[in-house]
């Protein structure tokens, strides 16, 4: 199962990077609970998608994925923690930044999608 929840969190960043709206949709379990640098909330779809759509302007690049650690926690529930590597272009400067990242994922409708993410900048490249 820990494969598999890998395999989801690629497709989920491949499709943040690619713009695919739809596939970061469908695997979001809604509301979606979010913990970063701005802080902790429940996230909604509409407001989910207003955050997406305001990041049109700030592309990504996924340059790695390592460190990770994953676990089942039940049939339904896996957990996932790593370090992401991302390129992002802001204003036409390029940036790197690197995060430790966790996730869970739950069993839902016969498909599994994430229900919490949380995200920690790490120290600069």
């Amino acid at each position: 199962m820990e494969t598999q929840i890998l395999e989801f969190e690629k497709k989920y960043w491949q499709a943040m990077e690619n713009r695919d709206f739809n596939t970061v949709k469908n695997l979001t379990h809604f509301p979606c609970i979010v913990a970063g640098k701005q802080g902790v909330r429940s996230v909604d779809e509409a407001t989910f998608q207003t955050m997406f759509e305001s990041g049109i302007n700030k592309p990504i690049k996924i340059l790695e994925i390592s460190g990770i650690e994953s676990q089942t926690i039940h049939e339904s529930t896996a957990i996932i923690a790593y370090i992401i590597e991302l390129e992002y272009t802001l204003d036409g400067q390029k940036s790197a930044l690197k995060c430790a990242c966790t996730s869970t994922w739950v069993k839902k409708n016969d498909g599994w999608v994430c229900a919490m993410h949380t995200e920690s900048d790490l120290e600069s490249l």
